[in-house]
């Protein structure tokens, strides 16, 4: 049993008959009133994600994760292949269970979350960012760079991502996987 002070990001809990993660967190002291804390859930098994407000010193039942490293080997339909580093087993996820499916690249490892009574899976931790290759982009058009402008680009995974103008196609760019937002351009 944890309280309402041990809720952070990535934190899993059995709330409403069903395995949550906390994706975002907020704890509210008001001037007038006792404090609460204001979550943002996302289901396990089904990936709805929900607002909910604990009230302070509000119990909520923990559960126990384990995580392992496993290489993104392909995607099939909805159901993506992993491998474990290990041991080489292989498991196959939901792509429900990812958070930004369309930035994983094959060969990329990530961290999954285990249940540690029944040994599920319960969610993929993807890296802080990747490294795309630009597959397509429009030119960006001389002189229109006064404003902080930017252009949707494909990426070599198929996910659009906006771009500044003086990116082109070929260049690889590093993206934040929790928002999908351009950080910069990697130079080889």
């Amino acid at each position: 049993m944890a309280s309402t002070s041990d809720i952070r990001k990535g934190l899993c809990i059995r709330y409403n008959n069903d395995i949550y993660k906390i994706i975002e967190f907020l704890h509210v002291k008001p001037g007038k009133g006792p404090a609460f804390v204001r979550t943002k859930l996302k289901s396990v098994t089904n990936g709805k994600v929900l607002d909910n407000t604990f009230s302070a010193g509000h119990k909520i039942v923990d559960v126990r994760v384990e995580t392992r490293s496993y290489q993104y080997l392909y995607a099939e339909g909805d159901t993506y292949h992993f491998m474990d580093t290990n041991d080489y087993n292989q498991i196959t996820l939901q792509e429900s269970a990812l958070d930004a499916p369309g930035l994983l690249k094959e060969g990329e490892i990530v961290t999954i979350l285990f249940n540690t009574e029944d040994s599920m899976p319960l969610s993929v931790d993807m890296p802080a960012s990747v490294v795309l290759v630009v597959a397509y982009t429009e030119p960006g058009v001389k002189g229109n760079t006064a404003t902080n402008a930017t252009k949707p680009a494909k990426v070599e995974t198929g996910a659009e991502v906006n771009v500044p103008l003086f990116i082109n196609e070929g260049d690889k760019i590093k993206v934040d996987t929790a928002s999908g937002s351009y950080m910069e351009r990697v130079k080889e």
